[in-house]
C-alpha cells in the first residue's frame, strides 16, 4: 500500500507581500492624519510670549478642512426652488461667514433615482442661497431611504479659515 503525502496548499509566506503592503498603507494614513491644524497651532500661542495680545498672523499655505461636518436638514417639495433656497439660507445662517469645501447631500425618498435627483436639485441651489459660502464647493448627491420625498440631509465641511 502506498502512502500519499499531503502537501500544504496554504503557506504563510504567500501573505508576506500583502502584509507588507497593508503595513505601508497604515503608515501612510497615520502620517497624513498626524499633520495637525495650522490655524489651531497658531492660535495656541508660542512659548516665551507674554499675555499681551498680538495681531493674529494671516495663515499661509494650503487651507485645511474641518474634520467634523455641520449637519443640517431641509424639507421642501421637489421643484419648490424658492422654498428650498429660503430653507438653505435659514439653516446656514449661523455659518454665513465661513466657506464650504464640500457638501454631501442625502435626498430622502423610497426610490433611489428620485432621492438622488432631489439631492442634485438641492445642490444646484446652494450658490443661489449663499453665493460666498458655496462658491467653488464640491458637492455630491446621495440617496437616503425614506417613505416620502421632499427632504434632505446636508453635511457641510468648512475650511478652517
Amino acid at each position: 500500500m502506498t502512502r500519499r503525502t499531503r502537501t500544504r496548499r496554504f503557506s504563510p509566506l504567500h501573505l508576506a507581500g500583502w502584509l507588507f503592503a497593508d503595513l505601508l498603507l497604515v503608515l501612510a494614513l497615520v502620517a497624513m492624519g498626524d499633520q495637525g491644524d495650522p490655524v489651531k497651532a497658531a492660535e495656541g500661542g508660542r512659548p516665551g510670549t507674554t499675555g499681551t495680545k498680538e495681531p493674529k498672523p494671516k495663515p499661509t499655505g494650503p487651507r485645511a478642512v474641518n474634520r467634523k461636518p455641520v449637519k443640517v436638514s431641509i424639507a421642501a417639495a421637489p421643484g419648490a426652488r424658492d422654498r428650498i433656497v429660503r430653507q438653505l439660507r435659514s439653516v446656514t445662517a449661523r455659518h454665513k461667514d465661513k466657506q464650504a469645501a464640500f457638501v454631501l447631500t442625502f435626498g430622502h425618498h423610497s426610490d433611489p433615482g428620485r432621492g438622488g435627483a432631489y439631492a442634485s436639485e438641492v445642490n444646484s441651489l446652494l450658490t443661489k442661497a449663499r453665493p460666498a459660502m458655496f462658491k467653488g464647493a464640491t458637492t455630491r448627491d446621495f440617496w437616503k431611504g425614506g417613505s416620502s420625498g421632499g427632504s434632505a440631509d446636508l453635511e457641510i465641511y468648512f475650511y478652517t479659515y
